[in-house]
């Protein structure tokens, strides 16, 4: 029998991590890759909410690893964003596709980057994840781990030599470090490489991104890199 969500007893047995319950409506033929109105099914909240043996389940009753929901977030990507380490490795192993992006074009190293779970960024890398996985407008995991300051998580995508220029959208990451006023990352990134004199489309430096926003400290060390390099041509 069916909600006006669209959303099935088995569907709400997975989001609770009842895994008995779980056994006895699949025993008795409940539909695996039953979908809500948003397209999310009984495999998908089980990922959200960490329940890994109601995934492991699911799986290996047949449940289908890379189903998504409308806005095409996968099982992965939803595991990568609640950062439920477990379950990614899990997936991943069943074949998960590790680069299947939202329509927004955000992976799930991208939104794992954003949340700041640096252990899952860590694990997606280490599978092969692209380290420079857009969302369409431009933004890669660095730029909005840099903006985030989330800096245990720039530290493991700078393992993996990530773009450190000017992204499609006109900005770089150290530009985002500054903007948010995180020092610890701009350290990071200017020791990796960063360009301190690198303009964005708007035609400022970092520093000078860090100073309209108030951030002094972070532009007084900025401007002291700026004056240790040759100015970007």
């Amino acid at each position: 029998m069916f909600v006006q969500t669209g959303t099935t007893p088995l569907f709400f047995a997975a989001q609770g991590g009842h895994l008995d319950i779980v056994n006895v409506l699949l025993d008795k033929g409940a539909p695996l890759d039953s979908a809500s109105v948003d397209g999310g099914s009984p495999l998908f909240v089980a990922c959200q909410c960490g329940h890994m043996d109601v995934v492991k389940e699911l799986v290996n009753r047949g449940a289908k690893v890379n189903t998504h929901m409308k806005d095409k977030a996968t099982p992965l990507f939803i595991a990568a964003q609640n950062g439920h380490y477990k379950v990614l490795v899990f997936l991943l192993a069943q074949g998960a596709n590790i680069d299947a992006s939202r329509t927004d074009g955000a992976t799930p190293l991208w939104i794992a980057a954003q949340m700041g779970h640096d252990h899952i960024v860590a694990q997606l890398l280490k599978a092969g994840a692209r380290v420079d996985s857009a969302r369409y407008d431009g933004a890669t995991a660095i730029f909005k781990a840099s903006h985030k300051g989330h800096s245990a998580v720039v530290g493991e995508l700078l393992r993996y030599k990530p773009s450190l220029g000017l992204l499609l959208n006109g900005e770089s990451a150290l530009h985002a470090a500054a903007l948010s006023g995180s020092l610890p990352v701009c350290k990071q990134l200017i020791a990796a490489g960063a360009d301190p004199n690198l303009k964005n489309q708007e035609g400022f430096t970092a520093a000078e991104v860090a100073q309209r926003h108030k951030h002094n400290v972070v532009n007084d060390y900025l401007r002291n890199c700026a004056n240790r390099q040759p100015p970007s041509k």
